[in-house]
Protein backbone atom coordinates (compact mmCIF):
# COMPACT_ATOMS: atom_id res chain seq x y z
CA UNK A 1 0.00 0.00 0.00
CA UNK A 2 1.27 3.18 -0.66
CA UNK A 3 0.76 6.14 1.68
CA UNK A 4 0.72 9.79 0.25
CA UNK A 5 3.47 11.63 2.28
CA UNK A 6 1.72 13.94 4.16
CA UNK A 7 -0.13 11.05 6.19
CA UNK A 8 3.03 9.45 7.19
CA UNK A 9 3.27 12.03 10.25
CA UNK A 10 -0.30 10.94 11.42
CA UNK A 11 0.00 7.62 11.73
CA UNK A 12 0.62 6.16 15.27
CA UNK A 13 4.31 5.15 15.98
CA UNK A 14 2.39 1.49 17.54
CA UNK A 15 1.75 1.02 14.25
CA UNK A 16 5.37 1.45 12.70
CA UNK A 17 6.96 -0.75 15.47
CA UNK A 18 4.24 -3.27 14.75
CA UNK A 19 5.72 -3.41 10.87
CA UNK A 20 9.11 -3.57 12.22
CA UNK A 21 8.35 -6.63 14.47
CA UNK A 22 6.47 -8.31 11.41
CA UNK A 23 9.33 -7.94 9.36
CA UNK A 24 12.07 -8.72 12.22
CA UNK A 25 9.88 -11.94 12.61
CA UNK A 26 9.64 -12.72 9.33
CA UNK A 27 13.14 -12.70 8.51
CA UNK A 28 14.19 -14.76 11.98
CA UNK A 29 11.58 -17.25 10.74
CA UNK A 30 13.35 -17.59 7.33
CA UNK A 31 16.92 -17.65 9.03
CA UNK A 32 15.42 -20.46 11.43
CA UNK A 33 13.80 -22.54 8.50
CA UNK A 34 17.77 -22.17 6.70
CA UNK A 35 19.43 -23.37 9.48
CA UNK A 36 17.10 -26.48 10.16
CA UNK A 37 17.75 -27.08 6.41
CA UNK A 38 21.30 -26.88 6.09
CA UNK A 39 20.94 -29.18 9.65
CA UNK A 40 19.23 -31.84 8.16
CA UNK A 41 21.37 -31.90 5.64
CA UNK A 42 24.91 -31.92 6.94
CA UNK A 43 23.06 -34.65 9.49
CA UNK A 44 22.13 -37.05 6.35
CA UNK A 45 25.45 -36.38 4.57
CA UNK A 46 27.33 -37.58 8.13
CA UNK A 47 25.03 -40.57 8.09
CA UNK A 48 25.85 -41.33 4.64
CA UNK A 49 29.60 -40.97 4.86
CA UNK A 50 29.88 -42.94 7.76
CA UNK A 51 31.06 -46.54 7.74
CA UNK A 52 32.13 -49.27 9.86
CA UNK A 53 36.11 -48.00 10.22
CA UNK A 54 34.90 -44.73 11.88
CA UNK A 55 34.28 -47.56 15.04
CA UNK A 56 36.42 -48.77 17.51
CA UNK A 57 36.30 -51.80 19.70
CA UNK A 58 38.59 -53.26 22.44
CA UNK A 59 40.21 -56.62 21.58
CA UNK A 60 39.92 -59.63 23.80
CA UNK A 61 43.09 -58.93 25.41
CA UNK A 62 41.52 -55.53 25.93
CA UNK A 63 43.66 -52.72 23.29
CA UNK A 64 42.10 -50.30 21.99
CA UNK A 65 40.89 -51.60 17.81
CA UNK A 66 40.23 -48.89 15.50
CA UNK A 67 38.10 -51.24 12.78
CA UNK A 68 39.94 -48.52 10.34
CA UNK A 69 42.81 -50.79 10.76
CA UNK A 70 41.61 -53.19 8.44
CA UNK A 71 40.68 -50.84 5.82
CA UNK A 72 41.52 -52.33 2.69
CA UNK A 73 40.39 -55.81 3.16
CA UNK A 74 37.07 -57.51 3.06
CA UNK A 75 35.50 -57.97 6.88
CA UNK A 76 33.20 -60.56 8.01
CA UNK A 77 31.95 -59.46 11.73
CA UNK A 78 29.92 -61.73 13.65
CA UNK A 79 28.81 -61.51 16.82
CA UNK A 80 29.46 -64.67 18.79
CA UNK A 81 28.67 -66.81 21.71
CA UNK A 82 30.00 -69.99 23.66
CA UNK A 83 27.21 -71.78 24.68
CA UNK A 84 24.70 -71.56 21.82
CA UNK A 85 23.39 -74.16 19.05
CA UNK A 86 25.47 -72.10 16.57
CA UNK A 87 28.61 -71.99 18.43
CA UNK A 88 29.88 -75.00 16.42
CA UNK A 89 30.28 -72.34 13.36
CA UNK A 90 33.11 -71.34 15.30
CA UNK A 91 34.86 -74.09 13.42
CA UNK A 92 33.74 -73.09 10.05
CA UNK A 93 34.57 -69.51 10.36
CA UNK A 94 38.03 -70.58 11.55
CA UNK A 95 38.24 -72.69 8.11
CA UNK A 96 36.97 -69.85 6.10
CA UNK A 97 39.19 -67.56 7.72
CA UNK A 98 42.51 -70.06 6.41
CA UNK A 99 40.93 -70.12 3.46
CA UNK A 100 40.90 -67.04 2.39
CA UNK A 101 42.59 -64.64 5.01
CA UNK A 102 46.05 -64.49 2.53
CA UNK A 103 43.39 -62.88 -0.31
CA UNK A 104 42.84 -59.74 1.85
CA UNK A 105 39.89 -61.83 3.94
CA UNK A 106 39.45 -61.63 8.43
CA UNK A 107 37.11 -62.29 10.32
CA UNK A 108 36.48 -60.44 13.53
CA UNK A 109 34.23 -62.61 16.50
CA UNK A 110 32.56 -60.29 18.93
CA UNK A 111 31.21 -61.82 21.77
CA UNK A 112 28.02 -60.56 23.16
CA UNK A 113 25.49 -61.66 25.81
CA UNK A 114 22.31 -60.80 24.79
CA UNK A 115 20.34 -64.06 23.56
CA UNK A 116 19.65 -66.36 26.16
CA UNK A 117 22.55 -65.65 28.32
CA UNK A 118 24.56 -67.50 25.92
CA UNK A 119 28.08 -65.86 26.62
CA UNK A 120 28.34 -65.19 30.27
CA UNK A 121 32.19 -65.94 30.83
CA UNK A 122 34.98 -63.11 31.03
CA UNK A 123 37.15 -61.89 27.96
CA UNK A 124 39.41 -64.42 29.39
CA UNK A 125 37.35 -67.56 29.57
CA UNK A 126 35.89 -66.79 25.80
CA UNK A 127 39.41 -66.16 24.53
CA UNK A 128 40.47 -70.00 26.30
CA UNK A 129 37.31 -71.62 25.06
CA UNK A 130 37.01 -70.58 21.34
CA UNK A 131 41.25 -71.45 21.00
CA UNK A 132 41.04 -74.51 23.20
CA UNK A 133 38.01 -76.05 21.38
CA UNK A 134 37.86 -74.58 17.93
CA UNK A 135 42.25 -73.38 17.35
CA UNK A 136 40.23 -69.84 16.64
CA UNK A 137 42.88 -67.60 15.48
CA UNK A 138 41.40 -64.80 13.55
CA UNK A 139 40.58 -61.73 15.75
CA UNK A 140 38.52 -61.51 18.25
CA UNK A 141 37.02 -58.52 20.41
CA UNK A 142 36.06 -58.04 23.77
CA UNK A 143 32.60 -58.64 24.99
CA UNK A 144 29.90 -55.95 24.20
CA UNK A 145 26.59 -55.38 23.74
CA UNK A 146 24.46 -55.48 20.08
CA UNK A 147 20.68 -54.97 20.88
CA UNK A 148 18.92 -52.40 23.84
CA UNK A 149 19.79 -49.76 25.39
CA UNK A 150 23.09 -50.76 25.89
CA UNK A 151 23.63 -51.55 22.53
CA UNK A 152 27.50 -50.40 20.94
CA UNK A 153 28.47 -47.93 18.41
CA UNK A 154 29.26 -50.10 16.02
CA UNK A 155 25.81 -52.04 16.29
CA UNK A 156 23.45 -49.30 16.36
CA UNK A 157 25.10 -48.24 12.82
CA UNK A 158 25.26 -51.45 11.55
CA UNK A 159 21.54 -52.32 12.58
CA UNK A 160 20.35 -48.40 11.84
CA UNK A 161 18.05 -48.90 9.06
CA UNK A 162 18.49 -45.13 7.54
CA UNK A 163 22.56 -45.70 7.33
CA UNK A 164 22.17 -49.36 5.75
CA UNK A 165 18.79 -49.16 4.30
CA UNK A 166 19.13 -53.21 2.87
CA UNK A 167 21.23 -54.75 5.91
CA UNK A 168 19.74 -52.35 8.90
CA UNK A 169 17.52 -54.14 11.60
CA UNK A 170 17.60 -55.68 14.93
CA UNK A 171 20.24 -58.53 15.67
CA UNK A 172 17.78 -61.65 15.91
CA UNK A 173 20.43 -63.48 17.69
CA UNK A 174 23.38 -64.93 17.93
CA UNK A 175 26.09 -65.53 14.53
CA UNK A 176 24.75 -62.84 12.78
CA UNK A 177 27.17 -61.84 10.17
CA UNK A 178 27.86 -58.56 8.13
CA UNK A 179 30.34 -59.17 5.34
CA UNK A 180 32.31 -55.48 4.87
CA UNK A 181 33.64 -54.31 1.62
CA UNK A 182 37.46 -53.07 1.74
CA UNK A 183 35.82 -49.42 1.68
CA UNK A 184 34.13 -50.53 5.22
CA UNK A 185 30.76 -50.57 3.48
CA UNK A 186 28.27 -53.22 4.64
CA UNK A 187 27.49 -55.06 1.65
CA UNK A 188 25.43 -57.89 2.98
CA UNK A 189 23.72 -59.25 5.96
CA UNK A 190 23.68 -63.26 6.69
CA UNK A 191 21.46 -64.45 9.54
CA UNK A 192 22.55 -67.56 12.29
CA UNK A 193 21.58 -70.21 10.05
CA UNK A 194 24.01 -69.63 7.31
CA UNK A 195 26.62 -71.67 7.92
CA UNK A 196 30.16 -70.10 7.07
CA UNK A 197 30.42 -72.58 4.08
CA UNK A 198 27.20 -72.27 2.37
CA UNK A 199 27.69 -71.17 -1.12
CA UNK A 200 25.75 -67.78 0.04
CA UNK A 201 28.42 -66.32 1.72
CA UNK A 202 31.29 -68.10 0.43
CA UNK A 203 29.80 -66.80 -3.38
CA UNK A 204 29.63 -63.03 -1.40
CA UNK A 205 33.35 -63.33 -0.26
CA UNK A 206 34.87 -64.19 -3.67
CA UNK A 207 33.03 -61.27 -5.19
CA UNK A 208 34.57 -58.42 -2.97
CA UNK A 209 37.82 -60.28 -2.84
CA UNK A 210 37.63 -60.22 -6.63
CA UNK A 211 37.57 -56.53 -6.45
CA UNK A 212 40.12 -55.75 -4.02
CA UNK A 213 42.93 -53.78 -6.16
Amino acid sequence: MIVPGHLWEEWPEEYFKFLRFRANSIRETKMKKLFVLLALLGTTLMAAEKTVYDFTLNSIEGQTTPLASFKGKVVLLVNVASRCGFTPQYAGLEALYEKYKDRGFVIVGIPANNFGAQEPGSNQEIKTFCTSKYHVTFPMMAKVSVKGGDITPLYAFLTDKAANPKTGGEIGWNFTKFLIGPDGKVIARFDSEVEPDSKDLTSAIEKALANLK
